[in-house]
Parts: C-alpha cells; sequence; structure tokens
C-alpha cells in the first residue's frame, strides 16, 4: 500500500472521531451546564500541542537519515508560510465562535444538517480559489443543500431546545450557517495557499501548519474569553486558578471531576478533526475534504438523537434527505468527471507519434 493511500485512511479516520464527537461533547458540555461560548471555542483548539509528538516523530526520522555533519531544523516551515498559517488560524478561530454559539442553541442533528450546506459552499469557493472545475452536478448539490437548510428553518419552532427562547434558536440558527460558510472558505484557502506556496508541501509541514494555525486561532478565542469575563484568574502564591471555570465545574450537573473529563477529550476530539481536515487538503484536496465531512453527516445525526433525545420531526427529515441527495448528486458528479480525465488521458496515450522531419 502507497504511503499517501495510508496517510488518506489515517486522516480520514481522525476527520470521523473528530466531526461526530465533537458536536456531541459540546452538547453535552451545554446540556448539563455549560455556559462559556468562548472557553468552548477555545476548547476546539487548544489541543494543537499534541502535534508536537508527530512533529517529534518526524524530526528523529530526517536526523537519521543524515549525515553527521548535516543539520536538520525542527520546524521547517518558512516565514511566508508561517504569516498565511497566522492569518488562517484568525479565521478559524472566528469560525470556532460561529459554531459554539451555533450549538449552544440549537441541537447537534440540527447544526450537522446545516453544516452540511458546507460542501456545496465548498465547491463555490473552490472553483473561484482554486480552479476546481464546476458541473451541474455541483450546481445540483448546491441547490439542495440550500434548500435542506431553508425547510429547516420554516421547522424552527418545533426544534427549539427545552427552556429556548425563538430569538435565540434564529440568532443561533444564522450564527451555524455563518460558520458553515466561513469553514466552505477556509478549506480552499489552505489548499491555495499549498499551491502558492514556496516550499515543498510535505505531510511533516501541513501538520506544522495545522499547528501554527490551530495556535493562533486559541490566542483569538483567548482573548475573547479575556474580554467576556471567562478567564477572571485568582492568583496567591504563584499557584493561579480560574475562578470561573472552577465555578462552572462546581455546578456540572455530571460533577466537578466530569466536567474536566469533558473538556479534554472535547480538546482531543476536536483536535483530531482538525488534522484530519487539514491532512486531507494535503493529501488530496480540499473538496475531498468537505465530501468527507457531509459523508458523516447521518452519523451524527443518528447518534445527536440517540444520545441526546433530540426530536426528529418531518422537517429534518426531509432536510436529512435534500442533504444525502445533494451529496450523493456531488459525488457521482466527481465520479462521472474523473472517468471523464482518465477517457482523454487514455486516448491521447493512444495516439500514434510521429518524428517531424526538419
Amino acid at each position: 500500500m502507497k504511503m499517501k493511500t495510508v496517510l488518506v485512511i489515517i486522516n480520514c479516520i481522525f476527520l470521523a472521531i473528530g466531526n461526530c464527537g465533537g458536536p456531541l461533547m459540546m452538547r453535552l458540555y451545554f446540556s448539563n451546564g455549560g455556559q462559556r461560548i468562548w472557553f468552548s471555542s477555545f476548547l476546539q483548539t487548544v489541543g494543537c500541542p499534541l502535534i508536537i509528538f508527530p512533529l517529534l516523530f518526524s524530526f528523529i526520522r530526517r536526523l537519521r537519515c543524515l549525515d553527521e555533519q548535516e543539520k536538520t531544523p525542527f520546524f521547517l516551515m518558512k516565514p511566508p508560510l508561517f504569516i498565511a498559517a497566522i492569518l488562517v488560524g484568525l479565521l478559524m478561530g472566528f469560525d470556532n465562535y460561529l459554531y459554539s454559539y451555533g450549538l449552544a442553541y440549537i441541537p447537534v442533528s440540527t447544526a450537522s444538517l446545516i453544516i452540511s450546506a458546507q460542501l456545496g459552499f465548498t465547491a463555490l469557493f473552490a472553483f473561484f480559489m482554486v480552479k476546481q472545475k464546476f458541473t451541474p452536478f455541483t450546481i445540483n448539490a448546491v441547490v439542495l443543500l440550500t434548500v435542506g437548510a431553508v425547510v429547516l428553518a420554516l421547522n424552527s419552532d418545533s426544534d427549539k431546545l427545552a427552556n429556548e427562547t425563538h430569538k435565540e434558536y434564529v440568532v443561533g440558527f444564522l450564527m451555524t450557517i455563518g460558520a458553515a460558510l466561513l469553514y466552505a472558505f477556509i478549506l480552499p484557502l489552505v489548499e491555495l495557499t499549498y499551491k502558492k506556496s514556496c516550499q515543498r508541501i510535505t505531510y511533516t509541514l501541513a501538520l506544522e501548519f495545522q499547528m501554527v494555525l490551530c495556535f493562533f486561532a486559541t490566542c483569538f478565542c483567548l482573548v475573547g474569553m479575556l474580554a467576556a469575563g471567562d478567564f477572571k484568574v485568582k492568583h496567591a502564591l504563584f499557584i493561579f486558578k480560574n475562578r470561573v471555570i472552577a465555578g462552572e465545574a462546581r455546578d456540572f450537573k455530571l460533577g466537578e471531576s466530569l466536567y474536566y473529563v469533558v473538556v479534554v477529550f472535547t480538546a482531543v476530539i476536536w483536535q483530531a478533526f482538525f488534522v484530519g481536515a487539514i491532512g486531507l487538503i494535503f493529501c488530496a484536496s480540499s473538496l475531498v475534504s468537505g465530501i468527507m465531512i457531509s459523508a458523516l453527516l447521518p452519523v451524527t445525526v443518528i447518534l445527536a438523537v440517540i444520545c441526546f433525545q433530540e426530536k426528529f420531526q418531518a422537517g429534518k427529515g426531509v432536510a436529512l434527505a435534500l442533504s444525502l441527495w445533494g451529496s450523493v448528486s456531488y459525488f457521482y458528479g466527481q465520479m462521472k468527471s474523473e472517468e471523464k480525465t482518465k477517457a482523454q488521458e487514455t486516448q491521447l496515450s493512444q495516439l500514434p507519434v510521429t518524428d517531424s522531419e526538419t
């Protein structure tokens, strides 16, 4: 099996764990007393130090391949790519906030169905930014996914969480749409950054890009926490304690110890999602990453209904059917496009080669 195939499989696994587990962990946080939106946004990328371990492994491997007099830096990223990672990271931090705000006020299944529209918008942005082909199947997918989101909006009255106002639901709904749009823009933006980079992009460099991106997204959310009062620190004898988070942990319905378990697992699971998404862009394209996110939609919806007994009305069923129809339409279009490309390449390879006389 080729190394690239292995990397695709590994990143698909990471993406599946994060895409299905991340929203469920956040719903667990909010449904049991968690109220800090900036803090939940912070958790989505704060697990980035975990990337140090594969980077360290890669560094040791490079050292073994070199002679004793040769040297290799721990980080391979050059300044232009580093600056690009910072800018994308700030966008990611804002996207995390939009998504966390939405998930605080709408069910996981509803949020997942809205996020499915991301595939269509990813295709649209990829067409303009990285010159991805736009087919009638892609247009059909965009229309179906958009109609699905509209159907959800029309059924908002029967889909609200307990003790939630209509205004909160609408704002959460719009925030989730904003998160889907922004992330649909970020995926091809990362691919464009790879293509415009002066460096040859390796998987190690993609991981470095991901770590820098997540670090600055975390810093963005940390500033938001400070502004929102989520990070009031009490210090004595150089022992620091966040009073706000500690108070929320004490009041957590599942218990203080489980609060910290939820927080840690949320950070780890979301990091798996981002590593998988960025890794798939390196191994394939931004569209493949978007396709995987949409393909996992039914799993997330079913898990949300089972784990949190969320309502699954007719409107949500119609939205799910439209989303699946749109995704299948897009997949079919991609397959037909690839078959056409391969057929053209085969025809060209079979043409007779003649030497021109001078």
